[in-house]
């Protein structure tokens, strides 16, 4: 553990002497329309005014629109506001009394950790253009990223706001992880295995999926904000994780059941209103596409809440509003590849599925195969991003995305579809299991059986919830 820390330090400060060299030139002064203007004859010409500074919010690359950029900026703060605090009490609120500070701890910290290593090396990897299967360095430290460069898939915002955009679904993804294996990691192996998996599985399958150079990309594959990059990357990495650690001591023995569902709403609230930054952000524009994007996402999320709700009425005699909160959820995930690339009556459909399959994996699925996946990780992201990454080859409008799906005679795009997310699926569950081996040589990935009785908010952080 002291070496990891002697390592951030290195890296923190190699960090600083990155963000020196990056720093930007002085722009060049704005033309002024005295330079332009015919010559006025020179018994009648004024004395020349001084030549009128750049306001400090201008932007001197005049590609750079505001109000997208404004959008942008908007979008950012949302999907941040998904992970802390949403995703930390929707998942807080599902655990153990004992075990409820950890849980808000682990959202915390991996935000903070992927920041940083987003500025180091994660956005590079993802986002430059590289070969098919890996960005390039150019970005490494974001060394050579000015006040006003763009990039190729954000002409219209200053690249910094679109890596910041981009920072929060690295942020999210590997958080999302963390349901799976709830109330049995240590600390220290979350951030060992955190910090691997962003670099060696997030960013390689994100530049796949959303860089112009990636092989899926090039291949057509359609994912509009994260079903295959986000969803089935957290999901087919949160089953793993659960079978490589084992279950919670007392498993299906004991009665396990959520401290402070009040919180879970809560979380759950919060989540579906920064998806709209996740969603309707990814149009990376404030125009007619956003729009869509948050229409149909409104409407997909509505009615899994509801579909969950009524198919659990049927099998258990009760709705919960568990159940009703877990339907929102797997609404958004079904929706989220989908929504720059179908209409309202699409988004109808993913909601449906997506609420009733979702249910059935995470209730009965999982008794069936008998794995201990905490708080659904894969019953909801996986499965729900599976879903939705099948079903947007199905519905996807032209007059939407640019592309037609199955029912508009492109049958082919569902075979596209199927291919990334068993390409993604392979690829993230092999190196999740080879990331989560070596960090069990290192630290060791689970706590002992007493620590785990007493609960990880004593055992590993020392601090409790009371009242």
């Amino acid at each position: 553990m002291k070496k990891f820390i002697a390592l951030i330090a290195l890296a923190t400060s190699f960090a600083f002497a990155g963000a020196v060299m990056a720093e930007d030139k002085p722009a060049a002064p704005a033309e002024t329309p005295a330079a332009t203007a015919p010559a006025a004859a020179p018994a009648a010409a004024p004395a020349a005014a001084p030549a009128a500074k750049e306001a400090p919010s201008a932007d001197a690359n005049p590609a750079i629109n505001s109000g997208d950029t404004a959008w942008m900026l908007t979008s950012m703060a949302l999907v941040l506001m998904m992970t802390i605090p949403g995703l930390g009490l929707f998942y807080a609120g599902m655990v153990r009394k004992k075990n409820v500070l950890a849980t808000v701890a682990q959202s915390f910290l991996v935000t903070c950790l992927v920041t940083v290593l987003w500025y180091i090396i994660g956005y590079t990897l993802a986002f430059t253009d590289g070969s098919s299967f890996i960005g390039d360095l150019s970005r490494l430290f974001l060394r050579g990223m000015g006040k006003t460069t763009t990039s190729g898939l954000s002409g219209a915002v200053p690249e910094s706001v679109f890596m910041s955009f981009q920072m929060t679904f690295a942020i999210i993804t590997p958080a999302l992880i963390a349901g799976a294996f709830a109330d049995r990691m240590k600390f220290s192996a979350l951030i060992w295995f955190m910090a691997l998996w962003l670099i060696f599985v997030y960013a390689p399958i994100a530049h796949w999926v959303w860089a112009p150079t990636g092989w899926l990309a090039k291949m057509g594959a359609l994912d509009f904000a994260g079903g295959t990059v986000v969803h089935v990357n957290a999901g087919v990495a949160g089953l793993v994780c659960a079978l490589v650690l084992g279950k919670r001591l007392g498993y299906g023995k004991e009665a396990m059941a959520p401290h402070n569902l009040v919180l879970t709403m809560i979380g759950a609230s919060l989540l579906w209103v920064g998806w709209f930054g996740f969603n309707a952000g990814s149009a990376v524009s404030s125009g007619g596409r956003a729009g869509m994007a948050m229409a149909v996402t409104q409407i997909a999320t509505a009615t899994a809440a509801l579909s969950w709700m009524f198919a659990e009425w049927m099998a258990k005699g009760k709705p919960s509003l568990l159940g009703m909160c877990s339907g929102a959820v797997a609404g958004l995930v079904a929706i989220t590849p989908a929504s720059g690339f179908v209409d309202p009556t699409g988004a109808l459909f993913i909601g449906i599925a997506g609420g009733v399959i979702c249910f059935w994996t995470s209730v009965y699925m999982k008794n069936m195969f008998g794995y201990d996946d905490s708080l659904d990780c894969f019953g909801v992201h996986g499965i729900g991003g599976t879903v939705g990454a099948i079903l947007t080859g199905v519905f996807a409008v032209e007059a939407i995305g640019g592309t037609k799906g199955v029912l508009e005679g492109n049958g082919g795009q569902l075979i596209t579809q199927l291919t990334a997310i068993g390409a993604v699926a392979a690829y993230d569950a092999i190196v999740t299991y080879i990331i989560l081996k070596v960090v069990n040589m290192i630290v060791g990935l689970r706590v002992s059986d007493e620590q785990e009785r007493e609960g990880l908010d004593i055992s590993q952080h020392g601090e409790q919830v009371i009242g």
